[in-house]
């Protein structure tokens, strides 16, 4: 799991989460798939003001391994 994701059963859940926050990794991936940019990303949650491109690249890569994991 990519240093920026992290799962605890007591934050939403379990579910995957940006670490540090309670922002669900899923709406990260839903933002950038209806057309966000980075900066458009940092706007709409600005917890997220540290993001960096390198973090959206891992958050992608660790969703991708998870939808292909559950086929």
């Amino acid at each position: 799991m990519p240093k920026i994701i992290e799962q605890n059963k007591k934050i939403l859940g379990g579910q995957p989460v940006i670490k540090g926050t309670r922002i669900p990794v899923a709406r990260v991936v839903a933002l950038v798939i209806q057309g966000y940019k980075l900066i458009e990303i940092k706007k709409e949650l600005p917890d997220l003001s540290n993001l960096r491109k390198q973090d959206l690249l891992s958050i992608f890569s660790y969703y991708k391994s998870k939808l292909n994991y559950h086929r």
